[in-house]
């Protein structure tokens, strides 16, 4: 928690006690023991009844925030609209029409909230529809748009980024933070070789995706500077804009969670494109390596999957022809297991080697 979010708290605390405590002790029983000390009491909890409903709206945004108050004003107007037509239908009917003060009372009540409640969903449920532009403030319509996507230092040093936003999938919605750029700047002339190599390289990244046809990279200036890390500035900036977040990086996933903030991973899309081998097919496969059986042989696809074989530590340097086994998802991608073909379409399996039969 900040500093100023931590002194904004403890204000309203103060000021609660303080009003609840001035109105016991002036009331018609006036300055008492029982008074203050009642006051304070009251004063306190209803300074953490404010504290837990801060901490119970955390994440509704700004752009719900507002819609919930133009709905509360659209059901305001329509309370009230019914009110005015049920006086009139009294008064034109004052003669065969008699309810008694009390009764009057609760229907005009129920009347005023049943238009507020009627006018405030009606406005939440067609918040996609709402298209208004005010001071300050923008509403647009959700049901047509993507979220935008704020990208973070790693996704930028990851030249993978480059053919993703080539491919037309990111366009109109990358989002680069002001904050952020400084930052690679900042390391760029530090004396850490690594450091400045990694920021420069990130920068370059940035000049290609301002040249890529399309995207039309956008910049954003917002900074918080009461938050020093780096991360919970994106994930503000994220809330604030009600964007998602790119990254590179897998740690970002459990930090952004907490938030509630979506966290796309470049490295986890990359694993969800692979391409899917099914039992029973044939590949060709290089055996580079002995795997950790007797036997076994690894290799791997163009695209990095590693494929465990059956029988291919005998092959090791040579492309052979493979039968799947099976495909593994792990955490560190999907793995394929295999069993050797010889020349005459046996497998080799547990040191034994079996042929299959011809369809």
């Amino acid at each position: 928690m900040n500093l100023s979010l931590a002194f904004t708290r403890l204000l309203f605390v103060i000021l609660s006690i303080f009003f609840i405590t001035t109105y016991m002790i002036t009331g018609p029983e006036g300055y008492t023991m029982p008074n203050l000390f009642a006051g304070a009491g009251i004063g306190l909890l209803l300074g953490f009844g404010l504290i837990g409903f801060d901490l119970l709206f955390k994440r509704f945004n700004l752009r719900s925030f507002n819609i919930a108050i133009i709905g509360i004003f659209i059901g305001f107007l329509m309370g009230e609209a019914l009110l005015i037509v049920f006086k009139t239908i009294l008064e034109i009917s004052a003669a065969s029409i008699h309810l008694h003060g009390r009764l009057l009372e609760i229907i005009q009540v129920c009347l005023f909230l049943f238009g507020v409640y009627l006018g405030t969903i009606m406005t939440l449920r067609a918040s996609d529809e709402i298209y208004v532009s005010i001071p300050f403030v923008k509403f647009s319509p959700q049901a047509q748009k993507k979220k935008d996507l704020v990208l973070d230092a790693s996704v930028m040093g990851d030249p993978r980024i480059l053919d993703l936003a080539a491919s037309g999938l990111l366009d109109h919605h990358l989002v680069l933070p002001r904050f952020l750029l400084k930052e690679l700047y900042a390391q760029a002339e530090i004396s850490d070789e690594a450091s400045r190599t990694k920021a420069r390289r990130a920068l370059e990244v940035v000049k290609k995706l301002e040249q890529t046809q399309g995207l039309e990279l956008r910049y954003n200036d917002t900074d918080f500077p009461d938050v020093k890390d780096t991360m919970n500035k994106l994930i503000r900036l994220a809330r604030l804009l009600d964007a998602n977040i790119l990254t590179a990086d897998i740690s970002r996933v459990q930090t952004s969670a907490i938030e509630g903030i979506r966290v796309i991973n470049i490295h986890a899309l990359a694993n969800f494109l692979k391409p899917l081998m099914q039992a029973g097919e044939r590949i060709k496969i290089k055996i580079q390596r002995y795997g950790k059986e007797p036997r076994q042989g690894v290799g791997y696809l163009e695209d990095g999957t590693m494929v465990v074989v059956n029988g291919g530590g005998s092959f090791i340097g040579e492309v052979i022809d493979a039968l799947v086994l099976s495909v593994k998802h792990t955490s560190s991608g999907r793995m394929i297991f295999c069993n050797a073909l010889d020349e005459e379409g046996g497998t080799y399996h547990g040191g034994y080697d079996t042929h299959t039969e011809d369809a």
